[in-house]
């Protein structure tokens, strides 16, 4: 199939932008990864998601953790549904507004695939 194009749901292409250079580069190439339809050492299912289609990737810089949560659901895109910095100094569960905001962006990206699916099909009769 070739590369399969990313999907930046909400904020996402911004937050990575604005991250730290080493971050940037780890991040993107675990996501070009899922791209071409492999699975980076860095890329782990993601806890409060049935299954393996949301993965997360977890980076560390400056003592400082970063995070991407993205998803191979869909079968010829990949979405990334979240890009942020982890805050909380204890423990290593994701807080709750970013979990929701996970989910909600992943309920979108399900959406907008199904419509970018449609215009692909139009525009290939």
């Amino acid at each position: 199939m070739g590369v399969k194009p990313i999907v930046w749901v909400g904020s996402t292409h911004k937050d990575l932008c604005s991250l730290p250079e080493p971050v940037k580069d780890e991040i993107g190439f675990a996501l070009h990864q899922a791209q071409i339809g492999e699975k980076s050492d860095k890329a782990k299912p993601f806890k409060g998601f049935k299954g393996a289609s949301v993965l997360e990737i977890v980076e560390r810089n400056l003592g400082e953790t970063y995070r991407a949560v993205y998803t191979v659901k869909f079968e010829k895109a990949v979405a990334v549904l979240h890009v942020f910095q982890k805050k909380s100094k204890q423990g290593i569960e994701t807080p709750k507004q970013d979990v929701d905001l996970i989910n909600s962006r992943f309920k979108l990206a399900e959406r907008e695939y199904k419509k970018w699916l449609t215009s692909q099909e139009e525009n290939h009769e």
